[in-house]
């Protein structure tokens, strides 16, 4: 094979766009309008803008979990701390005598935002410290979070009316969903820290050996510590852009599964489950995959209980279509191909 179209089949971002190439393609054969953008009140409407909207909450979610996955942990918990920032936003803007000030709206954001953050620190803790295994550690909070959240919604579920709230997930501005720009803030400063910064490079040498960085003058305690912290951060914009889409505060519902989502996101991406290297764009190509893929399943008309077999045999195909071995035999099949090519040729001439 080619060195150069061998470096490019190699390059962790190709499969990846691949797989998600062939779902737009897919998608607009079986529908033309998919790609079609309209535009009513300087405002962009489409599939593709429902995409980009409804993949916020899983792009942040999926962000704070490649940070974690790539110190060698998991975060199970994303979803309760989604439900409990959603409760505590709602609870306080409904309590509130001026539901409809900015505000209150700041204020309530900043309480939800602030207790998601502390939900994170304390699964930092339990890991970086007390050495807890990752997946027991999240897995208490992510069995307890949501508890919790019904304590604070009382065991019901919280609506509000609220033009400013409403705004996070529905608003317009610049022709664009504003929680677009919310998930593209987020990816820029991910990615400025992880990239720009020492960061980065101390955040993979942790995840792949944490005894070694340690010995060599690297804080994983802390590296490892502020990646649950900033996990639960994002966890806690994405239950406000959660519970601001659908304007009510609901503890069972709120990030329900979105953990697992955002696992294959950050795997379907390249980043490996061992930890170590792992890649911010890939995590944005495979939110972008998946978000792609659920709005294919809802046009083929999948009933909601086969949706998430029909989701699977999807992504099983396309992790092995990224995976080492297929792409090493599709190396071999390509050269075997070109080498027979050469040889008839040899004997025709």
């Amino acid at each position: 094979m080619n060195p150069t179209l061998k470096r490019f089949l190699a390059h962790r971002l190709v499969w990846p766009i691949a797989a998600l190439l062939v779902l737009v393609i897919v998608n607009t054969i079986a529908r033309p309008s998919f790609i079609s953008i309209t535009v009513q009140n300087g405002q962009l409407y489409g599939p593709l803008i429902d995409i980009l909207r409804n993949s916020a909450p899983l792009m942040l979610v999926a962000l704070g979990m490649t940070l974690v996955i790539a110190t060698r942990g998991i975060d199970l918990s994303v979803g309760a701390i989604m439900a409990v920032s959603g409760a505590v936003a709602l609870t306080y803007i409904s309590a509130s005598p001026a539901p409809e000030d900015l505000s209150t709206v700041l204020i309530a954001i900043a309480l939800a935002v602030f207790v998601a953050l502390l939900l994170g620190v304390w699964n930092g803790f339990l890991v970086a410290v007390v050495g807890v295994q990752p997946i027991i550690a999240t897995l208490v909070l992510m069995l307890a979070g949501r508890g919790v959240a019904l304590l604070i919604t009382g065991g019901f579920i919280t609506t509000i009316t609220s033009a400013p709230y409403r705004f996070m997930a529905q608003g317009y501005l610049v022709g664009l969903p504003f929680a677009f720009y919310v998930s593209v803030i987020a990816i820029v400063i991910v990615a400025v820290l992880q990239r720009r910064t020492a960061l980065g490079v101390l955040t993979e040498a942790v995840g792949i050996n944490p005894e070694a960085s340690r010995l060599a003058g690297v804080r994983s305690r802390g590296i490892i510590w502020g990646a649950y912290a900033a996990s639960g951060l994002l966890a806690g914009f994405a239950g406000i852009l959660y519970s601001s889409n659908i304007m009510a505060a609901d503890a069972n519902a709120a990030g329900l599964y979105i953990e697992l989502d955002a696992i294959l996101a950050v795997v379907l991406g390249g980043t490996s489950l061992m930890g170590g290297k792992f890649t911010i764009a890939g995590t944005v190509v495979g939110v972008f995959t998946i978000q792609t893929l659920k709005s294919t399943i809802t046009f083929l008309g999948v009933p909601p209980a086969v949706s998430p077999l029909f989701l699977a045999i999807v992504v099983v195909i396309v992790v092995l279509v990224q995976s080492p071995r297929t792409r090493s035999l599709f190396a071999k099949g390509v050269d075997a191909v070109r080498g027979g090519g050469r040889r008839t040729a040899e004997v025709a001439s």
